[in-house]
């Protein structure tokens, strides 16, 4: 692809993610003012982050399967439009119920644009070039975290809700048309939709993911029968898959050792992640005494770090084995939460401020080298099933993590920040250990 061309994809595609992550942290951030702009209760306005999220967990495979038989802007380029329009109905909704049907249409199209985020960077950047794509890529989603709160303050500060979903609109409308412009054709296999296993497969992963947490909140009754289904429907799920060439629930990626024990990396570091990221503020809050602005300025040390360090890793990783790379950056990763942990009863500013760039430092260095593997061992004609899985791993990770805090403030209350933090340090130096394993098997160059 010609460098000017390759510049312009590489735009559509970092305006689409940082939109959708950047819709994900202002919802989150708003929740409180639409449940009392919509007069509706706080036990059922969750369902307005519930309802986004289990339609992305729910489709990420599927989509990610149909980008390998179709080719890969054939999804993205759809499911962004169904972005963009879901995000008109969401300023649009009048109430609970027209909300929450928007924001699961909505959630179709993030699925889209996530399932095929890493499959188009792969085929933009040349190889010898990937891994500082990926590095850039994860700068991009990190400052797109950093940004979310203080854009939602400012939005709510200016204005009404409704402007937290209008302003995706010129935002995908850029990369809707850029996207179609500049963003590389690539032909799928066009081998025959499997619609069982689509459907098993959402079952399976929407099940599992909303039954783990309504479970960690001590709801047993519902959530020990969704986990039950989740089990039956991955078991047939499985047994279906098994043999299959190509199969929607990406097996033969799985019997790559390097593939899977980056994949186990992943998951493992992103649970420490979210255990840490949810804890934190009732932590600096409750215990420690910072008020909600100095929560918010501190923690956003940490996407800044893992902003500044990513692109850093993606360079090294083309240079350097991956298992190395993220080793390093997740012993720095797990350093800092022990750290943070171990923090006494009054901490100035600046004890707190070193150890949260440090776990963030750490993530990033891991991160970069650890996508650009996973994406390179799967054969070419699989890059979306690898960006599936990616993205899956990503989202189980942080699903197991946020379960972990309900379930510890379910049974020992918000006081028990300082023991989630130590359990989140141990899940990073094992996936430190998972990671050096990766030096045991082969892995592309």
């Amino acid at each position: 692809m010609p460098r000017p061309r390759r510049h312009w994809a590489v735009l559509a595609i970092w305006l689409a993610i940082s939109m959708a992550v950047l819709d994900s942290s202002i919802a989150n951030i708003a929740l409180p003012t639409i449940a009392a702009e919509l007069q509706a209760p706080a036990a059922l306005s969750i369902w307005v982050i519930n309802a986004y999220q289990l339609a992305i967990t729910a489709l990420l495979l599927p989509l990610s399967a149909l980008g390998d038989r179709i080719g890969y802007r054939r999804v993205y380029l759809p499911g962004l439009a169904i972005f963009i329009a879901g995000s008109a109905a969401c300023a649009m909704s009048d109430s609970l119920a027209t909300l929450i049907a928007a924001r699961m249409f909505q959630g179709i199209g993030a699925a889209a644009i996530m399932s095929m985020n890493a499959a188009l960077v792969r085929a933009t950047f040349p190889q010898a070039k990937l891994g500082r794509g990926i590095g850039y890529n994860a700068l991009v989603l990190s400052l797109s975290a950093a940004a979310g709160p203080s854009i939602a303050a400012l939005i709510l500060s200016a204005g009404s809700w409704p402007w937290l979903f209008l302003i995706n609109i010129p935002i995908g409308l850029a990369s809707l048309l850029i996207g179609r412009k500049a963003l590389p054709a690539t032909e799928g296999h066009g081998r025959k939709p499997d619609y069982p296993a689509a459907v098993l497969s959402a079952v399976t992963l929407g099940t599992l993911v909303y039954g783990g947490e309504t479970l960690a909140r001590g709801e047993i009754g519902m959530g020990a029968p969704l986990l039950g289904i989740a089990l039956v429907a991955g078991h047939f799920l499985v047994r279906r898959e098994w043999h299959r060439e190509a199969p929607l629930l990406p097996l033969d990626l799985l019997r790559i050792p390097v593939l899977a024990l980056s994949l186990v990396t992943s998951i493992t570091t992103f649970a420490a992640q979210m255990c840490a990221l949810v804890s934190l503020p009732f932590l600096l809050q409750n215990v420690l005494g910072r008020s909600v602005a100095q929560t918010g300025l501190l923690l956003t040390l940490w996407p800044l770090a893992v902003g500044v360090t990513a692109p850093l890793a993606g360079r090294l990783a083309e240079r350097h084995h991956a298992g190395v790379l993220g080793g390093i950056g997740l012993f720095l990763f797990a350093a800092g939460l022990m750290a943070l942990s171990m923090l006494g009863g009054n901490p100035d500013t600046y004890d707190l401020a070193w150890r949260l760039a440090l776990c963030g430092a750490g993530f990033g260095f891991f991160q970069a080298p650890n996508n650009r593997i996973i994406l390179l061992t799967a054969p070419r004609h699989r890059s979306g099933a690898a960006g599936g899985m990616l993205a899956t791993a990503r989202l189980l990770g942080q699903t197991a993590g946020a379960a972990a805090v309900a379930a510890a403030f379910h049974w020992l209350g918000v006081g028990s920040g300082p023991l989630l933090l130590r359990i989140a340090a141990f899940a990073a130096a094992l996936a430190a250990a998972f990671s050096l394993l990766r030096l045991r098997v082969s892995a592309p160059s």
